[in-house]
């Protein structure tokens, strides 16, 4: 049973029928009860399922460049939530309830800045540097500053680094850990722009093996 809150022309709280009254932050609304799902485990429900759970386990890992790299996204959801939905829908890969990401489509930072023309990776010695091509096109400043990731597919563990060289530097180091060793890491790079407005695509620089040695 419903209860009328503000009289006849008021809203009302609780269940009438086949709707739900409820109030959210002063503003009275009214919604219909969800249909019954007769069967939630249907294949297309269970593949969707894992779909989801593999780009969420993905993205728990990077949140912070997350929450940079889709901010232009957040007028009417969550940086997160706008990460999920362009992963879910461009970069995931499998069948019958195995699914993995397609790192070569994956997107952290979406973005009008310029990103760069090209990069490059080498590993060595307990580091991987990270390279990117200088020259500023458009709208990029050579004060724009590098966001690196670099994810461990082996082990799903990742390296977030914000802020870490400007533009202009072309170049960032990233040490890894030992347990590394033998893994495979993919990497990308993005920019900010130095007043913090503007954020780039991400720029993935491909899959690199750690030197078991």
């Amino acid at each position: 049973m419903g209860t009328i809150k503000k009289g006849i022309l008021g809203g009302f709280s609780g269940k009438v029928g086949t709707v739900v009254g409820a109030s959210w932050k002063g503003i009275d609304y009214i919604r219909s009860l969800p249909t019954t799902v007769r069967n939630p485990r249907t294949p297309g429900q269970l593949n969707q399922r894992g779909k989801f759970s593999t780009v969420i386990s993905f993205l728990s890992k990077i949140t912070p460049l997350i929450k940079i790299g889709f901010k232009d996204y957040t007028s009417k959801q969550t940086a997160v939530n706008a990460a999920m939905s362009y992963n879910l829908t461009n970069a995931v890969v499998g069948d019958a309830g195995v699914y993995e990401m397609d790192f070569e489509k994956v997107m952290v930072s979406r973005g009008p800045l310029f990103k760069p023309v090209s990069g490059e990776v080498l590993v060595a010695d307990g580091e991987i540097s990270i390279g990117w091509n200088v020259d500023s096109e458009g709208n990029g400043s050579k004060t724009d500053m590098a966001n690196i990731l670099v994810y461990n597919s082996t082990k799903d563990e990742a390296i977030v680094m914000l802020n870490v060289n400007d533009r202009f530097e072309g170049y960032a180091p990233v040490t890894y850990q030992d347990h590394w060793k033998g893994d495979n890491v993919e990497i990308y790079v993005s920019f900010i722009s130095a007043d913090g407005r503007l954020v780039s695509d991400s720029m993935y620089l491909g899959s690199h093996p750690i030197p078991a040695i």
